[in-house]
């Protein structure tokens, strides 16, 4: 990484893995969590596709569909 910047794992390792890793537990569910969130925004084919073709449009989609899967409406 640029400027001395280093990176540590966040994904366990497996379990029947030789070598078993620290991780943080609290960071790794917040790290799933949004992933799981852009793979609902993704399934959204308006999203998906972008047929928003201007960035204000494609920004308000976005909006939308978070505040839909936040609400639990589908």
């Amino acid at each position: 990484m640029a400027n001395g910047q280093t990176i540590q794992a966040v994904i366990p390792a497996k379990k029947k893995g030789k070598e078993q890793r620290f991780y943080d537990q609290d960071l790794y569910k917040i790290r799933h969590r949004v992933e799981n969130a852009f793979l609902h925004l993704k399934r959204w084919r308006g999203i998906a596709t972008r047929y928003a073709k201007n960035s204000s449009s494609f920004l308000a989609a976005a909006q939308i569909r978070s505040l839909a899967l936040w609400l639990n409406i589908s």
